[in-house]
């Protein structure tokens, strides 16, 4: 699955809000109609029953008005846009999206991003990345996708309904220690190791705070 997230060089987003907005995107790409029984399903299928890789690309401009063409669901939250697109082969990436720089993606937090305060209403579901896993925005988007992914799929469905209708809000969780973190997650992301972190590095965690 590719991701792409909008950063302009004028107004660069904060890296908690780029993580939720990834991450919110996935989760709002799998649960979307086209995906669960239509046009996207056969695509999403495939990829699911295999290996759930993401790749967080950035766009600006005239670039990531051009991706918008592509099959896939944008999220604008909390100042930053991300849109997840339909999951194809690596070797068939859209040349709108090859054109997108991989590496680099790499944002600060501003102190409003960084409040705990700014959990959305309940039910969402709390991530929490590693900190002692170096990660650039880029890599850590993917991660909280992949983290969204696990949560939703372990979810029955009075969960993954109530979660819905909430508009499958995510938080990423700051404020809490990574051991509380992992003691509550439902579950755990692993690292296939492609890009920056050893594998079978843990970077991420999840749970749904609910109603």
């Amino acid at each position: 699955m590719q991701l792409a997230v909008r950063a302009e060089k004028s107004a660069p987003p904060a890296h908690s809000a780029v993580c939720e907005a990834a991450a919110m995107a996935v989760v709002r790409l799998l649960t979307d109609p086209r995906s669960t029984g239509g046009e996207w399903y056969d695509s999403v299928h495939r990829w699911e029953s295999g290996r759930i890789r993401k790749v967080t690309r950035r766009a600006r401009g005239a670039r990531w008005h051009a991706v918008q063409e592509l099959p896939g669901v944008t999220v604008d939250h909390a100042g930053a846009q991300a849109r997840a697109f339909v999951p194809g082969p690596v070797t068939e990436v859209p040349p709108e999206l090859a054109k997108l720089q991989v590496a680099g993606l790499d944002l600060g937090d501003d102190d409003a991003s960084s409040d705990p305060e700014t959990a959305p209403d309940r039910p969402y579901a709390a991530i929490a990345l590693n900190p002692d896993v170096t990660m650039t925005t880029g890599k850590a988007a993917a991660q909280c996708g992949h983290a969204a992914q696990l949560l939703l799929l372990q979810m029955d469905s009075v969960e993954v309904g109530a979660w819905t209708a909430a508009g499958l809000m995510v938080h990423l969780v700051r404020d809490v220690p990574w051991r509380d973190c992992v003691e509550r997650a439902a579950v755990a992301v692993q690292d296939a190791g492609f890009t920056e972190v050893p594998p079978g590095s843990m970077t991420a965690v999840s749970w749904i705070v609910p109603a």
